[in-house]
């Protein structure tokens, strides 16, 4: 993605990384990219994250669960279950980012509260 709305990197204690583009117009996700240098667990956690994810209000993303992307996989393995973690907590990261960047246009922060 050429020039994202939003952008979150993170790297897990187990070494892998995980990246979020997001396109956002109008308090909705557009489109959804993700890029993680991680096992394959990780990757499935990514895409399936990046699924949940497209189209939806910023609010609605930030309600996928880890526990969400693990009971869609089905088959995530008992040591890879941080790979959910990481793949959701940089999804969150780059709508908090966003956020915060643009927090006169959030739904999320009070009118005329500073």
């Amino acid at each position: 993605m050429k020039k994202p709305s939003a952008h979150a990197r993170i790297q897990g204690a187990c070494g892998d990384s995980m990246e979020f583009s997001l396109e956002i117009c109008g308090q909705k996700i557009r489109k959804v990219r993700c890029f993680t240098s991680g096992c394959g667990t990780s990757k499935a956690c990514a895409l399936e994250t990046a699924r949940m994810d497209q189209g939806k209000s910023l609010s609605g993303a930030l309600l996928i669960s880890p526990g969400k992307v693990i009971q869609k996989l089905k088959q995530v393995p008992e040591n890879h279950l941080h790979c959910a973690i990481l793949s959701v907590t940089t999804l969150h990261r780059a709508v908090a980012l966003y956020l915060m960047q643009h927090k006169k246009n959030s739904p999320f922060v009070k009118k005329g509260v500073s």
